[in-house]
């Protein structure tokens, strides 16, 4: 029941009427908490929020109420990418774009992808590092103005002069300038700790920085170090502050572990870690993002004439190919695994590409699919709230033909996509 508040020449009524519930009948149901494949459930979902999972396949009990019939199918919670970057899309004029595009552009293009990743059945994600569009299409999806995931986004990455994620890599020497700070470029530890305010002050949820160098930024590195330990320490402890966690971008170990030693949360990539930095990670209790379908897209592209600048070709080539084995050698020496691709490196939709190659090199299927729902709501301090089927979540759910436990590629065809109560793909 609801209450609803009806206004008659001034005077204020309460008055109760039955609030129109959605059963959505599932032949089975994947119970991420538990990691067991249920059958015959019907999932009553009340607004934005799941209100009960009966047994069996129960009817609407009031006039009002819907049914879905997902009997042929496995249902499963909205996953969620924690490493997306939805303001852009590889296509091989993107290095041109940064010059012949305005904010404007950006932001429209957003709005596709955003809306691609969703029915893709990713509920959910965590945006690392882009313009600052990233925080308006966050807001303009929270405000139900267009389609997409749930957001949380860094806003501008974090870097060091020159590193991975400066943004006046590669450009005319007029141009470059001297970007600080505010431009989420750090030198000092006083510089870390006002990026971090700044950061806090345009609206991010989050902060990432960039440990190392990049595969795709126009510097000849993909792997140095490129912040110091105390710089880090400054970002995180000033991020505390603010209520963030704090990603790395890292490639090269001497970097990630200066990451880990600093207090951030996810290593993002992780591509030439040794097995000591992996014992690091487990002592500090950071999650390893592995981002495998990136790196076999860009060693891809890479061969193609010139898709991408001349300095970042063999780059590509040579950090792409190694990452699904290291994430096989970090899961099966005990490395927390959380779930993200880097999508917008590569085409956005086909995130769930990643499943494959987790469950590849010896990743369950069920570990894989906990791993894009209940450990990234566990890193977003989301745990009661999303990457599970349950009462009192949201009604993040998602549908598909075959069991994925069985086949985890049927991943990769998100037939069913409903987000807080909405269905946008049926």
């Amino acid at each position: 029941m609801k209450k609803i508040a009806l206004i008659f020449f001034g005077i204020i009524f309460a008055s109760n009427v039955n609030a129109q519930d959605l059963y959505i009948q599932s032949g089975k149901l994947v119970d991420t908490k538990n990691g067991k494949v249920l059958t015959e459930k019907t999932i009553v979902v009340s607004g934005n929020k799941i209100k009960s999972i009966e047994n069996g396949y129960v009817q609407p009990k009031n006039s009002g109420d819907s049914l879905i019939d997902l009997r042929n199918m496995t249902v499963l919670p909205g996953f969620t990418d924690m490493h997306v970057h939805l303001e852009s899309e590889t296509n091989p004029q993107k290095y041109l774009e940064t010059f012949t595009f305005n904010e404007a552009d950006f932001a429209f293009n957003s709005v596709g992808f955003a809306k691609t990743t969703l029915l893709a059945g990713f509920t959910t994600v965590r945006e690392l590092g882009g313009s600052g569009v990233n925080i308006a299409l966050r807001n303009a999806i929270n405000s139900g103005k267009i389609a997409g995931p749930r957001i949380f986004t860094a806003g501008k990455s974090l870097a060091t002069t020159g590193g991975h994620a400066d943004p006046t890599n590669g450009y005319n020497r007029n141009l470059v300038g001297d970007p600080g700070p505010k431009e989420g470029v750090v030198n000092s530890v006083e510089d870390a700790a006002k990026a971090v305010r700044q950061n806090y002050k345009n609206g991010s949820d989050l902060i990432k920085i960039t440990a190392t160098g990049g595969v795709l930024s126009v510097a000849k590195s993909s792997s140095n170090p490129q912040f110091t330990e105390e710089e880090i320490r400054a970002i995180t402890t000033t991020a505390k502050d603010y209520g963030f966690h704090v990603a790395a971008h890292a490639h090269g170990d001497e970097g990630m572990q200066r990451a880990i030693r600093g207090g951030v949360l996810t290593i993002e990539h992780g591509t030439l870690m040794s097995e000591e930095t992996m014992d690091l990670m487990i002592k500090y209790k950071a999650y390893l993002v592995p981002t495998i379908t990136a790196g076999k897209e860009v060693s891809e592209k890479a061969k193609i004439e010139n898709y991408y600048p001349p300095l970042v070709v063999p780059k590509a080539k040579e950090i792409g190919p190694k990452i699904q084995n290291t994430f096989e050698k970090a899961y099966k020496r005990g490395v927390m695994i959380a779930f993200g691709t880097d999508a917008g490196v590569f085409e956005h939709g086909k995130n769930a590409k990643e499943f494959g190659y987790m469950v590849e090199v010896g990743m369950p299927e069920m570990e894989a699919i906990q791993s894009a729902t209940i450990i990234p709501a566990k890193i977003l301090n989301m745990e009661s709230q999303i990457g599970q089927i349950a009462p009192g979540f949201f009604a993040d759910i998602i549908a598909v033909k075959e069991d994925p436990t069985q086949n985890i590629k049927t991943l990769e065809n998100v037939e069913f996509v409903m987000k807080e109560g909405e269905i946008y793909k049926n």
